[in-house]
C-alpha cells in the first residue's frame, strides 16, 4: 500500500454521523407521538363538548290596556292614567292560572291603578314604584291552597299620563 492513500477512519465517523442523527429523529419522533397519545387520551376524558341549552322562550302575557282616573291633590277628575302591560312569567302554568282568573287579574290592577297619584307616575323612580306594586298585587293566590304566583317582570306597552 501506498502512503498516499488516506485512512479509512473518516467513513467509519460518516456512518456514526448518519446513525445518530437516525436515532436522533427516531427519538424525536417518538417523544411527539406519545405528547400526541397524551393530548387526545386527555381530550377524550373531558366530554366532546359540553352542550349548553338556551335559555326557554320567556313567557309573555299581554293585557288589554287600562284607563283610570287618578287622584290629585285638586281633585282634578280630568287626570287620565291609559297604560298597557304586559307580564313577563315564569312559565305557562302560570300563564293559565292567571288566563283563568283573568277577571280579577283586571280587577286588582284597576284598585291599584285608581289609587296611583300622577305626580309619582311623571317620574321613572315612581314607575319602576308601580311595577313592584303590581307584582306584589297579584302575588297572592286567587283560591285559597294555590301557591302565590311568580310575576318576573312587569313591562308597559303603552303608558300616557294625561
Amino acid at each position: 500500500m501506498s502512503e498516499d492513500t488516506p485512512p479509512k477512519a473518516p467513513k467509519k465517523r460518516s456512518r456514526l454521523f448518519i446513525l445518530l442523527a437516525l436515532i436522533t429523529v427516531i427519538l424525536c419522533g417518538g417523544a411527539g407521538y406519545g405528547w400526541w397519545l397524551l393530548k387526545q387520551k386527555k381530550d377524550a376524558d373531558q366530554p366532546a363538548s359540553v352542550k349548553v341549552e338556551p335559555p326557554a322562550a320567556p313567557v309573555f302575557m299581554p293585557l288589554d290596556t287600562f284607563t283610570v282616573n287618578l287622584v290629585t291633590a285638586d281633585n282634578n277628575p280630568d287626570r287620565v292614567l291609559y297604560i298597557g302591560l304586559t307580564l313577563r312569567l315564569p312559565d305557562d302554568e302560570t300563564r293559565h292560572q292567571l288566563s283563568d282568573f283573568l277577571p280579577e287579574v283586571r280587577s286588582r290592577l284597576l284598585m291599584l291603578l285608581s289609587r296611583q297619584e300622577s305626580s309619582q307616575l311623571a317620574s321613572e323612580a315612581g314607575k319602576q314604584q308601580l311595577i313592584e306594586q303590581i307584582k306584589k298585587v297579584l302575588n297572592p293566590p286567587f283560591v285559597e291552597g294555590q301557591p302565590a304566583l311568580v310575576i318576573s317582570d312587569v313591562l308597559f306597552t303603552a303608558f300616557i299620563l294625561r
